[in-house]
């Protein structure tokens, strides 16, 4: 069995990492943690990197905490950012915390009786106790403000063409974190904090901040991942509609399945290392075998349903299957009618759309009529008729005959009904 580290190497999550660590990691069993700013009461993709190191730390037999970034979320972090986030009040904060404990259950286990049993800490609850002077005497005479200018977060802001620069409030990110992560060494034993390469220089003055204060005889470590992007250098995570979330409130499990089924070869590849807990053998089996296959798209079609699985269920995970075949001339008029109506209207988004009297569908429309003056899914009598003799027109998924009347029982969810015409061209019907 490969160890942490290398086994962060092999999954490509490994950007820089302080020397000595491996030999840390192999010592003793070790704590490390990840810091999450709850700025929203739900995850997105983009923090399953972060996650996914901590759940690979803790099946290594080591104790990760999740630290929620109250405090540092009522600053907002520079790093990679060009303006101040907006602040949120502690009541926010909590309700976003509350909630992302419950989505990172998934991951980790936070069985207080386990050695390495998870933790969350709220850094609120040491920050909120210092007062400036206190702060500023225990922690900033510690470090130099050239140190604190030569990190890259700092400089790009500092150097950036914007007109609001950079406040004070943001400048002394890295000293709040820093106190972070002191404050873990001390109270938790916490050698090591992980992160997104962009966090490297806030890390590091974790890690310098705990020598200068403590002596340099305690050693603190640092591991950043590489910052994920997609192939064709789009930022990953990102859709037309904007994060994809693990709420499904938010993202609802069908659209997230549709994320990871349409990531290209390549971004797959390295996907179904980053966020799957595959076993290395079977990766690089189904790797081999979807380069020599790829119109199959076998390995799209495991990394959505690892991921799809992990963060909803199985059952999310096959009710998403069955709705993409709706799209593939593959579902049935059942699996239509199990739809909600959000879901419904988001899968057949940006299809052609009618409007049609609900009073006139509950007396019944011959189907000719329906298709041609009802509706614009053909253009003709003549056509309709053609399309009907030749078993190409569905209402429901059903395929039906010239005699077909539309009436009140083709409804779905009392309200719309869905017209096909060939395997490709659908209408949403829409009573009103």
């Amino acid at each position: 069995m490969m160890n942490f580290i290398e086994e962060m190497k092999w999954r490509g999550m490994v950007h820089d990492m302080t020397p000595g660590l491996n030999e840390q990691l192999q010592r003793e069993t070790t704590t490390a943690y990840v810091g999450i700013d709850p700025t929203a009461d739900s995850l997105h993709i983009g923090h399953l990197v972060s996650v996914m190191m901590l759940k690979h730390f803790q099946v290594h037999g080591h104790r990760p905490i999740v630290l929620v970034g109250g405090a540092t979320g009522m600053i907002g972090d520079p790093s990679g950012k060009s303006r101040e986030r907006n602040l949120l009040d502690e009541n926010a904060l909590r309700h976003n915390q509350k909630c992302i404990k419950n989505q990172l259950a998934r991951f980790l286990d936070f069985d207080t009786k386990s050695a390495n049993g998870a933790l969350m800490v709220n850094n609120y609850d040491w920050m909120k106790e210092y007062t400036f002077l206190d702060f500023i005497r225990d922690i900033g005479k510690h470090l130099t403000v050239n140190y604190m200018m030569a990190k890259e977060s700092v400089k790009s802001r500092l150097s950036s063409e914007a007109k609001e620069g950079m406040s004070f409030t943001e400048f002394s990110y890295q000293l709040v974190q820093g106190t972070d992560y002191l404050t873990l060494y001390q109270q938790h034993n916490c050698k090591l904090q992980m992160g997104g390469s962009d966090q490297w220089g806030n890390i590091i003055t974790g890690t310098e901040l705990i020598r200068r204060k403590l002596g340099h005889e305690h050693n603190a470590y640092a591991l950043t991942c590489p910052l994920i992007t997609k192939a064709d250098g789009g930022k990953f995570g990102k859709t037309e509609e904007g994060n994809v979330w693990l709420d499904p409130e938010k993202t609802s499990p069908y659209a997230f399945y549709q994320f990871w089924i349409n990531t290209s070869d390549d971004d797959a590849e390295r996907y179904i290392k980053i966020f799957t807990l595959l076993p290395k053998e079977e990766i690089e089996t189904l790797i081999a075998n979807h380069r020599q296959e790829p119109h199959r798209r076998d390995l799209q079609k495991v990394l959505a349903r690892e991921v799809t699985t992990m963060i909803h269920s199985a059952a999310d995970y096959e009710a998403a299957v069955d709705v993409s075949g709706l799209l593939f001339g593959q579902g049935t008029t059942q699996t239509l009618k199990n739809l909600s109506e959000e879901l419904l209207l988001s899968i057949f988004d940006g299809v052609p759309q009618s409007e049609v009297p609900i009073d006139e569908i509950r007396q019944g429309i011959p189907i000719v009529e329906f298709l041609v003056e009802k509706t614009s899914v053909t253009s003709s009598r003549r056509e309709a008729r053609e399309f009907l003799k030749n078993g190409a027109i569905s209402i429901n998924k059903e395929k039906v005959s010239d005699d077909f009347v539309v009436d009140e029982s083709c409804l779905l969810r009392n309200k719309y009904l869905l017209a096909q015409r060939g395997r490709k061209n659908y209408y949403l019907i829409i009573g009103n």
